[in-house]
């Protein structure tokens, strides 16, 4: 991922690090949200908050992001010394890191949630539930869902940064408390939990149909299990319920904020603005927009007349000696080439600004295109100057 210097911000993103309690980064892969998740969350650890930043990307970059040989499930707290150097953050300020492990996170509901003991080994050893607990679609986005509020609830954490996956994947995210209630609401959930076996004697085509996929992707003799496994679920519902409305909350509290990362791509500029319809359409709306690997603003749109009158007085001079003449020609070009570069910068922050109106966001970055990748808390850091630079003044 290359990112590095650009314009600064419109307006400071600074508020959003030092009140917030939530920050969602989102956007499609490759943009440079892993990187942001990681530069939010150490801002806010230099600045004197309790920070963690929590990655559901299954592409596990944010371990190589933070320098760190890995993360797992359990929070592991970043070494002060490697984020905070010179020693200067407030003491109180404090870096952690996570990463979502699914199965795991699957398993501490089940024990959260169950009535006894007995009831937890009912479903940790369900041979069904073992294949399922990490691999079913959408158990991912609800388990990071749960990881959200587990950290929300009992860390102790000021601020969340969480990294979601690629944006379209990210919005299952978003969902995942209402697809949790319907699948609890759903007609054939209900019938495998009835109380005795007489859903086999009333069960539904549609419960039939769903028994008979799970055999063939399971085989024929988890049936059995199937039916174990959501029987063993019951009295558990509410607290599921409970659990998915309460995230469901904290996503549209005011303490939590939306923040789009994007690139100067037209594919990604139109999926940013796809996902923030989608927040829309669930009446959130985007805090702030990062855009990275802008193209450096070598010169301003107002000089290309110029560039390119140099450029023509350079090739039409009448200069006797080769070797001059031959220069000429040469610097005539570095200046076509910097009045290219200065009317494409030009188009490019034009279009990104009317994608900021289209947001209704003014909080927006620029972050422009390093010469080296972002791997280590110094490049992290360069990023950050760039991100929480306060804004040009006249």
């Amino acid at each position: 991922m290359r990112l590095g210097a650009g314009p600064a911000p419109v307006a400071p993103l600074a508020a959003i690090v030092e009140n917030r309690h939530v920050v969602v980064c989102c956007g499609t892969g490759g943009v440079g949200k892993t990187t942001t998740a990681a530069v939010f969350a150490i801002e806010a650890a230099k600045r004197g908050r309790n920070a963690v930043v929590v990655t559901i990307d299954p592409a596990k970059r944010l371990a190589d992001t933070l320098g760190v040989d890995t993360l797992g499930h359990a929070v592991q707290e970043i070494d002060r010394r490697r984020w905070d150097p010179d020693g200067r953050a407030p003491r109180a300020g404090r870096l952690s890191a996570v990463m979502l492990d699914t199965e795991t996170t699957f398993d501490g509901l089940v024990v959260r949630y169950a009535k006894d003991e007995e009831q937890v080994q009912r479903i940790l050893e369900n041979r069904f539930y073992r294949n399922i607990a990490g691999a079913l679609s959408g158990t991912q986005e609800y388990m990071a869902m749960e990881k959200l509020h587990e950290l929300h609830e009992d860390g102790g954490y000021d601020l969340i940064v969480v990294d979601t996956p690629p944006t379209r994947h990210a919005l299952d995210f978003l969902d995942a408390p209402n697809r949790l209630i319907r699948l609890l609401d759903n007609r054939v959930f209900r019938l495998l939990m009835m109380p005795t076996r007489a859903y086999l004697r009333v069960a539904s085509a549609a419960v039939q149909a769903f028994l008979r996929r799970v055999t063939k992707v399971v085989g024929a003799e988890v049936v059995d299990d199937v039916v174990a496994f959501f029987r063993a679920f019951e009295g558990m519902e509410q607290g599921f319920r409970d659990r998915a409305a309460a995230v469901e909350q904290l996503l549209g509290d005011p303490t939590t904020a939306f923040v789009l990362v994007t690139a100067a791509r037209r594919d990604a500029v139109d999926e940013a603005e796809f996902f923030a319809d989608r927040l829309a359409e669930s009446g959130l709306g985007v805090a702030a927009l990062v855009v990275n690997r802008m193209l450096p603003a070598f010169a301003s749109e107002e000089a290309v007349p110029g560039l390119r009158a140099r450029a023509a007085s350079l090739r039409s001079a009448k200069i006797a000696d080769e070797r001059g003449a031959a220069a000429a020609r040469r610097l005539a070009s570095r200046y076509d080439d910097l009045a290219d570069f200065a009317a494409f910068a030009a188009r490019e922050r034009s279009e990104l600004a009317g994608v900021a109106a289209r947001l209704d966001t003014d909080v927006v970055a620029y972050v422009a295109e390093l010469p080296h990748d972002v791997h280590d808390f110094a490049a992290l850091a360069e990023v950050a100057r760039h991100l929480f630079a306060p804004p040009v003044s006249g």
